[in-house]
């Protein structure tokens, strides 16, 4: 399970283990009173705060149509009875007739902001009267108690345009500005990764161009020409500072990874790297080739492999 599944899964169990019991109670207490609207708008409202973070709390019944009023912290609006809910996202599919739901995060109708219905069923022995439901705001959500899950690092491998793809072995790869000095290029962008505080770069060879995130400023990038690289007064926009604590990268493997790129670059005239990147903190390198396949690799399996492994035939790159 990747790192974006697994937080959406903490968030929502965290939701569910705070409404669950709530609810269930909530919708026992329902049953007897399902037909006395005034009765049940009393109830929703005293109970409401046993389900924190709750912004609106109302009941439907088994059409999809507003039983209650909708009540929220301040205000019972009773004028919303009747009205058709049914083509609600988390409506429209079908009801919970089986138990506690939560729907997927939608539009609030109400306030315009995402936001996660979670409903109940009240029964009447084994017949369905309708349902509880409660919208919380996903800005307000609790965070769930444990940390986020540390995402675990796979190659990932991306196709590109099949256009490109098609003529790749009609076309060869033109000597950029970059190429023309790429071992100093590669020598400087090592230097400043070791000790400028740049923690993430990405290199553009065919365009000669590489965008740097520095550990001083990482919510913006800067983009330098080969010509602003190759300046030694460069020291002054990027600063001599240690490596950050934050790396799980060491200076050696920084070198020999960029080295790398350098090795790609130039292995072949037809396939070859046409942009690379690089982060420090996560590990991760990006790798774009000629024929517009990319793959994101953890930085220890990416040194693992040789050049033989990307060029032992020019058309395993070329499948990508």
């Amino acid at each position: 399970m990747s790192w974006f599944e697994q937080t959406i899964r903490e968030k929502k169990q965290t939701l569910r283990l705070l409404t669950a019991e709530p609810m269930a109670a909530l919708a026992r207490a329902c049953s007897p009173l399902w037909n006395n609207s005034d009765a049940l708008d009393l109830l929703l409202q005293k109970d409401m705060p046993l389900l924190p973070h709750c912004h609106l709390i109302y009941a439907v019944d088994t059409r999809g149509h507003l039983l209650s009023a909708n009540i929220d912290a301040q205000y019972m609006d009773v004028s919303k009875r009747g009205m058709d809910l049914s083509d609600r996202p988390y409506l429209e599919t079908r009801l919970p007739y089986q138990g506690f739901t939560l729907s997927h995060v939608y539009i609030s109708e109400q306030t315009k902001k995402s936001c996660i219905t979670v409903m109940h069923p009240v029964r009447d022995g084994l017949t369905v009267l309708g349902f509880i439901a409660a919208d919380f705001d996903v800005d307000d959500l609790p965070a769930s108690k444990d940390n986020p899950p540390e995402e675990e690092q796979k190659w990932i491998q991306y196709k590109g345009d099949p256009a490109i793809r098609s003529t790749l072995f009609m076309q060869e790869r033109v000597h950029s500005a970059m190429d023309k000095c790429l071992d100093e290029v590669i020598d400087i962008i090592i230097e400043m990764m070791q000790h400028h505080g740049i923690f993430h770069c990405k290199i553009h060879f065919s365009s000669s161009r590489a965008s740097f995130w520095s550990m001083e400023d990482p919510y913006t990038y800067h983009i330098n020409t080969v010509d602003e690289l190759i300046n030694p007064d460069r020291c002054l926009a990027y600063p001599r500072q240690p490596l950050t604590s934050r790396a799980i990268v060491s200076s050696e493997d920084i070198a020999c990874v960029l080295n790398l790129f350098k090795q790609l670059r130039h292995a072949d005239e037809t396939v070859y790297l046409r942009s690379s990147s690089f982060n420090i903190i996560n590990g991760m390198v990006g790798l774009t080739f000629s024929c517009d396949g990319s793959h994101y690799v953890p930085y220890r399996e990416f040194l693992s492999k040789n050049i033989e492994f990307w060029f032992g035939g020019s058309r395993r790159v070329e499948q990508q």
